[in-house]
């Protein structure tokens, strides 16, 4: 069961590992990223971010919609975190199981808008933000989870 879907650009750090797994009762946390698997040095620290008693499964974007379509993730109070936009839609895209996405970092790049602290889209990303909601994504802006939950649409 996917308890929520994060966009983080720094992937699995203190405030993910403990604030959000925590509060959300997560029992495995799945990193979705085609550069990690790969990356030794990122792989490494966010194994070593990884809170005790939870499962930590990294796979790229292609994997990790397979092992949620096969049902392998299905046991598990899952928590999905993604480093961008685009990989978040990647997923919800392939497997509409996916209802409830949360935006709580992006980096500032050029041609990227505040729509949130921490979190700046591209137009291209705003283009797809608007998919997801229409598709009937909940989309919210949430750095930690006692923050007030603000709604994608009211930013967009």
């Amino acid at each position: 069961m996917i308890i929520l879907t994060r966009v983080d650009h720094r992937l699995l750090h203190g405030q993910v590992a403990f604030s959000w797994t925590q509060s959300l009762g997560a029992d495995c946390i799945l990193i979705a990223n085609d550069d990690v698997p790969n990356n030794e040095v990122r792989k490494t620290t966010i194994k070593l971010a990884k809170p005790q008693g939870v499962k930590l499964v990294i796979k790229n974007i292609e994997d990790s919609i397979a092992a949620l379509k096969s049902g392998v993730t299905d046991k598990y109070k899952l928590f999905i975190v993604v480093e961008s936009v685009g990989d978040a839609y990647q997923l919800a895209e392939a497997y509409p199981e996916i209802t409830k996405i949360n935006l709580g970092g992006t980096k500032v790049k050029e041609g990227t808008r505040s729509i949130g602290k921490a979190v700046n889209v591209l137009p291209a990303e705003e283009e797809l933000l608007k998919k997801l909601v229409d598709k009937g994504v909940e989309v919210e802006i949430r750095q930690v989870p006692n923050d007030k939950k603000v709604n994608v649409t009211e930013v967009l």
